[in-house]
């Protein structure tokens, strides 16, 4: 059996290019190198996707530190005809050093990289194998696909600490049979080494594989399998075809390995989460998983993880009767489709993966996408006027637009720049983004006043401006809270109500009762106006039930939905029952509604949730006065300002 070794590639009479070049292809992106590879390493294994099969691509990431079962085939098979010199071959000092550290992304249910293995000889149209180990910057040959130029597989190099990578697949062959391909290469620096009485230059390619020819050949069939077994490589089962490319000595950022695994299977998530979705009565288009030193590391489902539940459910809108079509007008072209959703939600609380994206607690991104439905990035649009609402959109190219897109993207696909085009090319990309922003505005056109003594705000900016101008109120002596002019504020003692607005898109007023609610005759909530004349008066009106807010009203997200809670407790003794009093007011008209218009929703009440956590969904619910803290669960009604009253009465023992 051959025993693979290394060949260093020579510059050759005619030139060739300096791995430092082709390193630097991808140019300076803005993503990080994890996150680089989680996109172009899916990218490329959903273009070699298998035409026509029912399973999903299988796409996973495993990392692993190499052990004692292993560790010495790993000195020998790949320190063999290695070049001297860490500076020139660092892959060298790493085997030495330490026991090596891998990232292996693999993908089955893939072509594998077939034809040809020598470039001269790649010809027809089966050349993966030549495209991703030979050449560099082929153009892409498959038909809205997710690549173009073939720079991204430079990624896999960068990561690793030495510039070093294995490759490990099967393919189809033209007889029909399958054929296992490893090899090895590596992409570092060019250097000029001294050879007998003379000195040589090389371009700092080196391959490593079967060297008996003039070309460096990948092992195959039981040669490779072989290797690959002394190795510790995955195995391919009998009817599988893909690739595993073994990223050796990776780069984790500073992060620990466990770290890292959390942060790929995010990331795989945030960036592709379009495939992990069921269409159209099908299931995923991929099946992804991460997994460091054998344990599973779940990637999120972006179905019911927050906030990117939001873009599946604006690509729903996109694909369903909700969806916008985009059109430039002169000169006429329709664009693509675009899906909006905006929503009363929580802030979001930023993670790693959604920061390398600039989304911190608000979401107000259009997510950008091709026909492969990938994602090219997340592009921010204007900010929601308060902190509790957010919008997401789901922009998706028409097919016969994929080339004037995808020409407008840089080498690691995460943009697209219309000054890169000609026109007409970058006019429809301008006109992209006009589409969007405009559809973005009708989104956002809420418009509406605070009551009367405020100052003029748009509804969703209620929360923001009403933010901590009234502390937790009682149910007796009330005082209300407002803007006064210039947008300071203000107290006014002894008026009916104490309000206050919290939230976005449709926000929220709670409403306390001047008055204290007490039992008068039959049981029935006697109100009583107290203006603290007389001490017997203020022992009388402590007595009686009160409701005391706790905090101002938020949002809180269970599940699929997002409801309103305004915390509270009853200071008096003794059993009592409440009762809520919800009602909106409309955009433009800051009147108060208890009674909808025909089709049109009303704030609800879910339930109220005491200090344990037990949800109780009667109207009126009986509560045990005291100092325990108890929650009113509401769901609001869209694109309104909800108020939120809660009534008290005593219960007779």
């Amino acid at each position: 059996m051959t025993e693979p070794r290394w060949s260093s590639q020579p510059y050759p009479p005619e030139g060739a290019s300096a791995a430092e070049g082709i390193r630097n292809q991808l140019g300076r992106p803005e993503l990080d190198l994890l996150t680089l590879l989680v996109r172009e390493s899916a990218q490329n294994s959903w273009d070699a996707r298998i035409e026509g099969l029912s399973d999903p691509v299988d796409y996973r990431i495993d990392m692993w530190t190499v052990g004692p079962a292993h560790a010495q085939a790993w000195r020998e098979l790949l320190l063999d005809g290695a070049p001297t010199g860490e500076e020139h071959f660092p892959l060298r000092e790493t085997l030495k050093r330490r026991p090596a550290r891998v990232l292996a992304v693999s993908d089955r249910g893939t072509r594998g990289l077939g034809g040809p293995t020598r470039a001269d000889d790649a010809v027809g149209p089966e050349r993966d194998f030549v495209s991703f180990i030979r050449n560099i910057g082929e153009p892409r040959d498959t038909a809205l696909g997710g690549g173009t130029y073939g720079f991204g597989k430079g990624i896999f190099y960068l990561l690793s600490k030495s510039g070093t990578v294995l490759v490990h697949s099967r393919c189809h062959t033209p007889r029909g049979s399958r054929e296992t391909r490893l090899i090895g290469c590596t992409l570092w620096k060019s250097y000029v080494a001294r050879e007998g009485a003379g000195e040589r230059r090389y371009t700092g390619r080196h391959w490593w594989g079967d060297t008996s020819g003039d070309v460096v050949e990948p092992l195959v069939g039981p040669a490779a399998e072989s290797v690959a077994q002394r190795l510790g490589l995955r195995p391919f089962e009998p009817e599988e075809t893909g690739t595993t490319i073994v990223v050796i000595d990776p780069n984790l950022d500073d992060l620990e390995p466990a770290a890292a695994a959390d942060y790929l299977a995010e990331t795989v998530a945030w960036h592709l989460w379009p495939k992990m979705i069921p269409v159209n009565d099908k299931g995923p288009a991929m099946r992804f998983s991460v997994t460091c030193d054998g344990v599973d590391h779940p990637v999120p489902d972006p179905r019911h993880t927050r906030p990117l539940n939001m873009f599946v459910a604006a690509y729903e809108a996109l694909t369903g009767p909700d969806g916008n079509d985009l059109a430039c007008f002169k000169p006429k072209q329709h664009l693509g489709r675009l899906g909006l959703v905006k929503r009363i939600m929580p802030p979001v609380e930023p993670t790693r993966a959604s920061r390398m994206l600039d989304i911190e607690d608000l979401v107000h991104h259009v997510c950008l996408m091709r026909p492969a439905e990938l994602v090219v990035t997340y592009h921010p649009g204007p900010k929601p006027p308060s902190v509790n609402q957010g919008y997401a959109g789901v922009f998706r190219a028409d097919e016969s637009m994929d080339e004037v897109y995808a020409k407008a993207e840089p080498p690691t696909h995460d943009a697209w720049h219309p000054q890169s085009l000609d026109r007409p090319e970058s006019t429809f990309v301008r006109t992209t983004f006009q589409r969007i922003g405009e559809a973005l505005n009708d989104l956002l056109s809420l418009s509406g006043t605070a009551r009367s003594g405020a100052t003029n705000v748009a509804l969703g900016a209620a929360s923001s401006f009403f933010s901590g101008l009234v502390g937790g109120a009682w149910g007796i002596g009330g005082a209300t809270a407002y803007s006064g002019q210039g947008g300071t504020a203000t107290r006014a003692p002894k008026t009916e109500e104490a309000s206050r607005r919290s939230a976005a898109g449709h926000s929220a007023s709670r409403r306390a009762s001047h008055g204290h609610e007490g039992s008068g005759a039959g049981g029935s909530a006697a109100y009583e106006d107290w203006d603290g004349a007389g001490s017997s008066a203020v022992a009388t009106a402590r007595r009686r039930p009160r409701v005391q807010y706790v905090g101002d009203p938020y949002y809180e997200d269970r599940g699929d939905d997002e409801l309103l809670v305004q915390d509270f407790r009853l200071p008096v003794d003794g059993p009592q029952r409440v009762r809520i009093d919800l009602a909106v007011t409309l955009p433009g008209t800051g009147g108060r509604e208890t009674d909808p218009p025909i089709g049109a929703r009303m704030p609800a009440l879910v339930g109220w949730e005491d200090g344990e956590g037990h949800l109780h969904t009667d109207a009126a619910c009986i509560i045990e006065g005291g100092e325990s803290v108890w929650r009113a669960l509401v769901r609001p009604a869209p694109d309104t300002m909800t108020e939120i009253g809660i009534k008290v009465e005593a219960v007779k023992e």
